[in-house]
């Protein structure tokens, strides 16, 4: 008998006796913090999705120790749930994107894999244990992200309508709003806010790269500044945790604005008298740095889109959208698409690998850049590396180009993209077309009027 049959014969037996003493599923029902946790300790999540899992036994065994330990590796690199697990045991707020992501593999069946719980016989997903999952996931989504304006049938969905404004302070939104589209925040005073983000170009450019001062340009695509009050931080590498920790990034940077200091921004308002009256007067301390980005700020957060299309579908407008919108929809949530892309944004609250499913990097085909290390480029944690902040989809139709290196072109492009780096799926044209229909219905309103693009007509 060959020496590698004898090891496989080894292991069969090992994995044999190791089943029966694993232990039967065990019933859940209830649903509750406690059950939850035990589900999701028997389910074997804790041993691929966190940066220190526990390895079991037969980690170390030829031919099936490097199975096992690949497959770690690639379930903390998709996912870590240490942090949900955390908050879970804890009783602290669990973010809307894990929640939706746990939900949806235990509800889809794809976790845990068949040939985990081959092994590990407890771990498998009963139908009681999947009940519990859903229902407890349903239920603390409706306490924790509830979804006042949707229609009833429409409560528990991952995405939410857009309110149609959030409290602000008007004279401060006003003088940032001139702020926004002042070109004295750059050094030779030909670059604003607006010049990356213009308001009646979908808060964008509509370019790869901007252009900074002189030219320059700079290393990622400009997101929109529209529904940006909704993402839990900024940039794509989410270095700012503000909107007014934003705004004072680009005035200092020497390929945006290049202004050497604020201080010689404020001095050049302040020289302004007629600006700097009507400053103080909204703002008593005067012209400072804390000022000025506190009133971008302000402003920013009028730039909300509600009333799409697909919002006023989820109110209860049955005719606002079409059977392909629809499809298209349920595609996108299908394909896991509404697991990252979720709330009021469709996204902007979690980082996520570029190249989860294929290598995109590799695909591309150009060298790699500096910005292309993403959210590793503030943490130095190798998981990080080509992690960035998950965009909204809001207003997408008139956004393009797309990603963070701006390379695809069309939202057919994009969706296709998405499918196979993010999804493993490999989308045909009928389902691309269902798809962008279906974004295309998330362009809403601005002051009343659907948004629009002055690039695009």
């Amino acid at each position: 008998m060959k020496k590698s049959s004898i090891i496989l014969g080894i292991v069969v037996l090992l994995v044999c006796i190791y089943c029966c003493a694993d232990g039967a599923p065990s019933a859940a029902s209830k649903g509750d913090k406690a059950e939850i946790a035990t589900i999701i300790e028997n389910g074997g999540c804790l041993e691929c999705h966190t940066a220190e899992p526990k390895l079991p036994f037969y980690a170390e065994l030829p031919l099936a120790g490097d199975v096992v330990k690949k497959d770690i590796e690639e379930g903390y690199r998709s996912f870590d749930i240490q942090p949900m697990y955390d908050a879970l045991k804890e009783g602290k707020k669990i973010s809307e994107v894990d929640l939706a992501k746990v939900e949806k593999v235990f509800v889809d069946g794809t976790m845990p894999p068949a040939k985990y719980y081959m092994v590990h016989w407890g771990s498998y997903s009963s139908e009681k244990k999947v009940a519990a999952i859903s229902e407890w996931a349903k239920e603390y989504r409706a306490k924790y992200y509830p979804n006042k304006l949707a229609a009833a049938e429409f409560a528990n969905e991952t995405v939410r309508p857009i309110e149609a404004a959030v409290e602000v302070d008007p004279l401060k939104a006003a003088l940032g709003e001139m702020l926004f589209h002042d070109t004295r925040l750059s050094i030779d005073n030909t670059v604003s806010c607006a010049s990356c983000h213009g308001i009646n170009t979908g808060g964008v450019d509509n370019k790869q790269y901007s252009e900074g001062v002189n030219g320059q340009l700079g290393g990622v695509n400009a997101p929109t500044v529209f529904n940006a009050h909704y993402n839990f931080v900024q940039f794509w590498d989410g270095r700012a945790a503000t909107l007014a920790a934003q705004a004072a990034g680009p005035p200092l940077n020497p390929v945006e604005m290049a202004s050497t200091s604020f201080d010689e921004i404020c001095a050049k308002l302040k020289a302004d008298a007629a600006f700097d009256k009507a400053f103080t007067a909204v703002y008593p301390e005067g012209i400072t740095e804390q000022t000025i980005t506190d009133a971008i700020q302000e402003f920013e957060r009028t730039l909300l889109t509600p009333d799409s299309r697909f919002d006023l579908y989820l109110k209860g407008d049955k005719a606002a959208i079409g059977s392909e919108e629809i499809e298209g929809y349920s595609l996108f949530k299908q394909a896991g698409c509404a697991t990252c892309h979720v709330g009021e944004n469709l996204g902007g609250q979690s980082y996520e690998l570029m190249g989860l499913r294929a290598d995109y990097f590799g695909d591309r085909g150009t060298e790699l850049t500096f910005e292309d290390n993403g959210r590793n480029k503030e943490t130095k944690l190798e998981r990080d590396i080509h992690r960035f902040k998950v965009p909204g989809l809001r207003n997408v139709a008139l956004t393009a180009p797309y990603f963070h290196d701006g390379t695809q072109a069309t939202l057919e492009d994009a969706v296709k993209a998405m499918g196979k780096y993010e999804s493993g799926v490999e989308f045909d044209d009928a389902q691309v077309a269902k798809i962008v229909a279906f974004l295309k219905s998330l362009t809403g309103k601005y002051k009343g009027a659907v948004l629009t693009n002055d690039n695009m007509k």
